[in-house]
């Protein structure tokens, strides 16, 4: 039996903490509960913070090491706020035979960012997926907001890209193609 946790304070008042301090509890602050807390904390506030990554291994008794490792291996944690709008690209084998990287380029070229990378205004972020388990049928998938777009094409993307971004952003497209 692991002894008791010592207390550790959260990183801020916010009382979004008690719901993650809640999730620790149930899971005795055992450290496998460890992804799972993570999920919580980035469900709650976005993103997951150093300080809420400092927080979250201090409290399962984890090294901080661990914590960061597990946070950037898997694909669904982010260290970084998101924008209103996510757009995800999948890179898998399939896509990127059928024209994934040619709509990957579209989207950098519209929304003026790179994968893993926000708008300046917040409006829109890039990300690539390894894979989503579409590309057979769908082939080149693409992900805005958890709605599939699947046999993407560079035209309905970079569209769908400069709705997303607002109309400034469409104006600003239909003068470089004049």
């Amino acid at each position: 039996m692991l002894p008791t946790p010592k207390v550790v304070a959260p990183p801020s008042d916010d009382k979004r903490w008690k719901v993650v301090d809640g999730m620790m509890q149930r899971h005795g602050h055992h450290p496998d509960a460890l992804i799972e807390v993570l999920h919580t904390v980035q469900e709650i506030f976005g993103f997951l913070t150093e300080d809420g990554l400092r927080y979250v291994a201090a409290s399962l008794r984890v090294p901080l090491s661990k914590v960061y490792g597990v946070a950037t291996f898997y694909h669904f944690f982010t260290l970084k706020p998101p924008g209103k709008h996510t757009c995800v690209d999948c890179t898998g084998t399939a896509c990127y035979i059928k024209g994934a990287p040619a709509v990957l380029r579209a989207v950098e070229k519209a929304a003026g960012i790179k994968p893993d990378e926000t708008t300046a205004d917040g409006m829109l972020s890039l990300l690539t997926a390894r894979c989503l388990g579409l590309c057979g049928r769908f082939a080149p998938v693409m992900v805005f907001d958890d709605q599939v777009a699947g046999k993407a094409d560079t035209e309905s993307i970079t569209k769908r890209v400069l709705t997303y971004m607002g109309s400034e952003c469409e104006s600003l497209a239909s003068e470089e193609h004049q």
